[in-house]
């Protein structure tokens, strides 16, 4: 069974204030992209038809949080132990809820850019526990997948909704907006930097704004230059000047808005559709039109 994960932008994000748990309170908005990775999970053939006996369900009970799918993946390299991917932790999530959750093999090929502020890795966790809650029937509510994707990371709720939101608290309180850019073509521009996400807040004075991206948001996208910022993109781009430039090239070809998307360092450019902008980034860029 195959699914398509997207990614996701930031329109505007606010560092509100810290909390005593050491994370902050944030608003921003989420809004889904078709920039896709693929996802497919079958199960292994010797699980296949196979009865478990009291024995064997005992045995996966206990072991069921460490077990460790099959993982591979192609497209954009995946750096680190397969055992700290979100899918495989998804699934040892479910695991551990259905012992009689067989075992299976993953396979990610991944087309979104790592690390980037675009939560393609949230994506690709959220994606797997909708897949396996579908393929194998385990008939898990919406609610239900949402708890299971805090567990993955602040992010990856929202994957289970997948339609803008405009997000709270750790950017895990969502509630589903109204807002339609179909009219827009976005254009996105990774140069492949990575920023730390705590040395970013690190880099942050928490405060109120004068409004919030709730209602900023409403207003004509033609206003959003002047008003939804990013709090990241200021510090960031002091210390990573080619966050800046690549913004100000998309404001030069015609962008209504444009902004970096998180922490970084991906920026985007939100186009009027008529509009084929004259853009010329570095080969080492990873740049893609949705």
């Amino acid at each position: 069974m195959i699914l398509f994960p997207n990614c996701k932008i930031n329109l505007g994000l606010n560092i509100l204030k810290k909390r005593d748990d050491g994370f902050h309170d944030l608003e921003t908005v989420f809004y889904p992209l078709m920039l896709k990775d693929v996802l497919e999970i079958i199960p292994t053939t010797n699980n296949q038809n196979q009865t478990p006996n009291t024995k064997q369900v005992l045995l996966e009970i206990t072991n069921s949080k460490f077990e460790i799918p099959s993982f591979s993946s192609s497209g954009l390299t995946i750096e680190g132990d397969s055992s700290s991917n979100l899918c495989v932790k998804a699934y040892q999530l479910l695991k551990n809820d259905f012992p009689n959750l067989p075992s299976i093999k993953i396979h990610l090929h991944k087309s979104i850019p790592i690390g980037a502020g675009l939560g393609g890795g949230s994506a690709d966790g959220a994606f797997t526990l909708k897949l396996l809650n579908e393929k194998f029937k385990l008939k898990l509510s919406t609610e239900q997948l949402i708890n299971y994707a805090l567990q993955l990371g602040s992010d990856c709720p929202f994957f289970i909704i997948n339609q803008p939101c405009f997000a709270t608290a750790r950017g895990e309180v969502l509630n589903p907006i109204k807002l339609d850019l179909s009219a827009y073509k976005f254009v996105i521009v990774n140069p492949g930097i990575h920023v730390n996400t705590g040395w970013a807040f690190s880099t942050i004075t928490p405060s109120i704004p004068k409004k919030s991206i709730r209602q900023i948001i409403q207003q004509s996208i033609t206003t959003w230059k002047n008003e939804l910022v990013n709090d990241f993109e200021i510090s960031i781009s002091k210390v990573h000047v080619e966050i800046a430039s690549i913004k100000q090239q998309l404001y030069t070809a015609g962008a209504t808005y444009a902004s970096m998307s998180g922490s970084g360092s991906t920026v985007f450019g939100i186009f009027e559709k008529e509009i084929n902008p004259n853009l010329s980034f570095p080969a080492s860029y990873y740049t893609a039109i949705v």
